[in-house]
């Protein structure tokens, strides 16, 4: 405890350092290594300055196509905060949110992290997420208990394929938006190019408040049309951390393609506004028909708020964080126009009151403490060494400890209320998508304000009404197998897979039933070999993996109906059931598999059998008639069950499951196959080599679109030809393109190439 007290009067001290450069702006030098701080030296209680007022605190996410620099923008954002004291650079490998050492050496994100830090006095709660479409599942789970979100482009390609992707999830999760164009240093920067981009691609209303000062390397600063104030920053070394920058309104001095420029884009961003905001709109017909341009900035900003609230426009601001300009402007739009917690409106919030009700999104194990948990919390106060109740386990569990997330670096502290997000250690059960709240009776209690709220939310369930939705889990697309180098070894490798899968639910690990061996199941290569390394480094055992697999599905190809019974008698207890059901083949690029009852089953059978029923069916589903692969695109319609007196309903899900495999087996097999995708990025002379590449896998080319001196190449191919590609297509290109992959839909195979599989999986190639 006496370690704990020191440590937090050094971090006020360190802080009481930090809020004085903030508000001088001085320059100084540090040689010291890296320092986190956490609770700033005005002191007014201590309750304020770790929970600040839910107006103050912004959630938000750093969200982009791979190498886009949202790492880069994430720390020029903490080093200007006073959050540490030197800048990190990707490429050294010293960034505070890239901490895992496979992070550090590929100069990838590959798992989200979140830190706190406060700039103008809000709190600002960031969670740098991966780019690469591997780990797209740290992006969802991050956006699924966000407020905002800053999206990070390369202003010279614009909207990338990765962009979209992460752009969709946060439009599925209504997160208003806030765009920032980075790199604007590079030679091929180009600002009218990416605003188009982001609003043919993204279908979006890019709302440009910020024109750029020069180009290319010199570029120096951006002019802010809503003040008409010039921002430069003077970056006389390589050294200089960009702290400092000039501000100044624009003038007659200034160059006159500048202002004519700013000028136009000032009276484009008016108009824009007015369009879309009713309220400015009737202001400057009312107040300022005779001249548009004196609107006041401060009315001009709140128009812009209510825009990127309501989800109507995407403010775009400019710059380019690996050089130090333009991070001080984005962190002033994040508070000025990104959400607080009590702006984004969840029932919940109101069925609980003042009732704790949190949601966790993400777990991660520490050798000594155990698991930690990341809980966003939405309404109530969470405290330390108290009991809570996990609605999904229908557990309670006890907190121990709580603490601020820091990256891999974490403060404790004596309370958390709502709006924030914060890290507990002693949640030993509780797995991404639970929902933790007080108590069992605070649960009942906010459904029955849920059941009497306007009719909403019937009861399906004790707490269905109450409970938070979970994170979305993708479909695992690779599989492999994996061995320990001993028997002696294999409960620690259960372990750590168990641990593993815990911190990563895209991450599957079942036991195949006929050979006995463990396999993985991950969303690409890089993500199973991600898992294969951090078995080897976290817990010390070495594994050997087999041939990567792809994961194929399965669906039926003829509509087929059948009928089933079964009869068997336990002791003195006899089990008697017939079922007769029909399946038919829908559209599998949809991804789903349904079932219904007819008029006259739904209204026969009790709610157990109902499950049960539903039990048989499901279990179906999960594997093929013809390679044992998943099912995709089948609708089961139940015609008839009847079940004799005394049945389980064990029983009736063996029967139903038994009528189901005959029924599979009727309609036909069809093996489907993921389809990727693709975009490759490639100086033109090269255009024909990829191209030829792109032929032999099977793949069809979609477009061929120019950027700047490069040909950008949008294809589809299945999956299963795209293993090693990275390695092929920086031979053949001699390392001069870029691609990614992004799984697009499942398609039946042709039959010589289904034969050629079945014969495959048989042993007979």
């Amino acid at each position: 405890m006496p370690g704990h007290f020191a440590r937090v009067r050094m971090v006020w001290a360190r802080y009481l350092l930090t809020a004085g450069l903030q508000s001088c702006r001085c320059r100084v030098r540090y040689h010291v290594k890296r320092h986190y701080g956490f609770i700033p030296d005005d002191v007014k209680s201590l309750r304020a300055l770790v929970n600040p007022d839910i107006s103050k605190i912004r959630n938000i996410g750093i969200m982009a196509h791979i190498d886009a620099g949202k790492t880069t923008t994430t720390e020029r954002m903490l080093y200007y905060s006073g959050y540490t004291r030197a800048l990190g650079d990707v490429d050294d490998g010293d960034t505070v949110t890239d901490f895992m050492a496979q992070e550090r050496e590929r100069g990838i994100t590959i798992q989200s992290a979140a830190v706190t830090f406060d700039w103008r006095s809000h709190r600002i709660n960031l969670i740098d997420t991966p780019g690469h479409v591997d780990f797209t599942l740290e992006v969802e789970r991050a956006l699924r208990v966000l407020d905002g979100a800053v999206a990070v482009f390369d202003a010279s390609a614009g909207v990338e394929a990765q962009t979209l992707t992460v752009w969709r999830q946060a439009e599925k999760h209504h997160i208003p938006c806030v765009c920032f164009l980075n790199k604007m240093d590079k030679p091929a920067a180009n600002l009218s190019f990416s605003i188009e981009s982001i609003r043919q691609k993204l279908k979006a209303n890019p709302v440009l408040l910020q024109i750029p000062v020069g180009s290319g390397k010199n570029f120096t600063g951006v002019v802010d049309l809503l003040t008409n104030q010039k921002l430069i920053w003077k970056i006389k070394s390589m050294g200089d951390d960009g702290r400092m920058f000039e501000s100044k309104p624009l003038d007659q001095s200034d160059e006159p393609e500048l202002m004519q420029e700013v000028n136009e884009a000032r009276a484009a961003l008016i108009e824009q506004v007015a369009d879309l905001d009713d309220e400015f709109a009737e202001l400057l017909l009312t107040d300022f028909s005779d001249n548009f341009d004196a609107v006041p900035p401060v009315k001009l900003q709140e128009a812009v708020r209510r825009l990127t609230l309501a989800r109507k426009g995407v403010p775009v601001l400019c710059g380019s964080s690996l050089r130090n300009k333009g991070v001080q402007p984005l962190l002033d739009a994040i508070i000025a126009y990104l959400p607080a917690p009590n702006e984004r409106h969840h029932d919940l919030v109101r069925w609980y009151k003042d009732d704790l009700c949190a949601l966790a999104f993400k777990v991660l194990h520490d050798k000594q403490r155990g698991p930690l948990v990341f809980l966003r919390i939405y309404s109530g106060t969470l405290k330390p060494q108290t009991a809570v109740h996990n609605i999904n386990r229908n557990s309670i569990e006890r907190m121990s400890r709580l603490l601020v997330p820091f990256a891999d670096q974490n403060v404790e502290i004596p309370s958390m209320t709502a709006g924030n997000i914060a890290l507990t250690v002693g949640l030993k059960q509780t797995v991404t998508g639970d929902t933790i709240v007080s108590s069992k009776a605070s649960a009942a209690a906010a459904a029955l304000r849920a059941h009497s709220d306007n009719g909403a939310g019937e009861k399906r369930g004790d707490h269905a009404t109450v409970l938070l939705s979970g994170v979305e889990v993708p479909d695992p697309v690779f599989f492999c197998t994996i061995e320990p180098p001993t028997m002696a070894k294999q409960a620690d490798l259960e372990n750590a897979l168990n641990c593993l899968q815990r911190e990563d639910p895209s991450l599957k690990v079942r036991v195949d039933p006929d050979s006995g061996q463990t396999v993985l199941c991950g969303m690409g290569e890089l993500h199973i070999e991600i898992i294969h390394d951090r078995i080897r480094r976290e817990y010390g055992i070495e594994t050997d993996l087999g041939p990567l697999q792809v994961a194929y599905r399965e669906t039926v190809l003829h509509e087929a109906s059948t009928a089933d019974t079964l009869d068997r008698t336990f002791g003195e207890r006899r089990h008697v059931v017939t079922v007769e059901l029909g399946v038919r083949p829908v559209d599998s690029a949809s991804g789903s598999c349904d079932f219904a009852f007819t008029e006259e089953v739904e209204g026969k059978l009790s709610q157990e059998m109902k499950d049960a029923v539903e039990n048989g069916v499901q279990s179906s589903y999960l594997q093929g008639p013809l390679l044992g692969y998943p099912l995709l695109g089948v609708t089961t319609l139940i015609h008839s069950v009847n079940i004799e007196p005394g049945t389980s309903p064990a029983m009736v899900s063996a029967c139903v499951s038994r009528c189901m495999d005959k029924a599979l087996r009727l309609a036909g097999g069809q093996v489907l196959e993921p389809v990727m995708s693709l975009e490759v990025t490639v100086e033109e002379e090269q255009l024909g080599s990829v191209l030829g590449d792109l032929a032999q896998r099977r793949g069809t080319v979609r477009d061929i679109q120019s950027r700047h001196d490069n040909k950008v190449l949008l294809a589809t191919v299945p999956l299963a030809e795209m293993m090693g590609y990275s390695t092929i297509l920086r031979t053949i290109t001699s390392g001069n393109a870029t691609f990614s992959l992004e799984l697009d839909t499942y398609k039946a195979m042709n039959p010589q190439d289904q034969n050629t599989l079945l014969k495959r999986v048989a042993g007979l190639l």
